[in-house]
């Protein structure tokens, strides 16, 4: 059995879990989320706790267990504080803005970069180049910035592009500065 999978999740004040075969609906401050779970994994509620727990003893269900723990734990985290990607535009000219449900991006090419936000996800950006994804699912707010990362990637030589905040680059000399 996963260790991990052994621990309880405890349930904050306001969150409601309904168990459905096959997956989880959680409902917190922040919003509603359906977390599916892998097959052969149950949960149970146990004095306001999840307890995930294998079907059978099955060593294959093991790498599941604290798979399925986890993501449910995620999801209670999400409805209760939700999740943050922060990422920058660095470059001369670069910059974003929002438009309804788009966000508009210029970063060096010779056309606007149009990018549309998913549905449970929110984007802000201040001084239009400091945009931050939000929203309660860990994973689409982690795949949604690094949708906006893959836009214009940073590049080695010159440090221009999108990058996440905080992230530090391996800056590259170029051919004249090998000498």
């Amino acid at each position: 059995m996963s260790r991990i999978g052994k621990k309880l999740i405890a349930l904050p004040k306001g969150v409601t879990v309904k168990i459905n075969p096959g997956a989880l609906d959680i409902q917190g401050p922040k919003g509603k989320l359906t977390q599916r779970i892998p097959p052969g994994i149950a949960f149970e509620m146990i004095e306001g706790q999840l307890k995930a727990a294998p079907v059978r003893q099955d060593p294959e269900l093991g790498k599941f267990h604290g798979l399925a723990r986890s993501l449910v734990a995620n999801g209670v985290l999400g409805v209760t504080e939700g999740f943050k990607r922060e990422l920058d535009i660095v470059g001369v000219g670069y910059r974003a803005e929002i438009r309804g449900k788009q966000v508009v991006f210029a970063l060096g090419y010779s056309h606007p970069v149009v990018f549309d936000i998913p549905t449970g996800i929110d984007i802000a950006i201040d001084k239009q180049t400091h945009v931050t994804v939000t929203g309660v699912d860990r994973q689409l707010v982690g795949q949604v910035a690094a949708n906006i990362r893959r836009l214009r990637k940073p590049d080695p030589y010159k440090q221009k592009g999108v990058r996440y905040t905080g992230e530090v680059l391996k800056k590259k000399t170029g051919k004249t500065g090998a000498k």
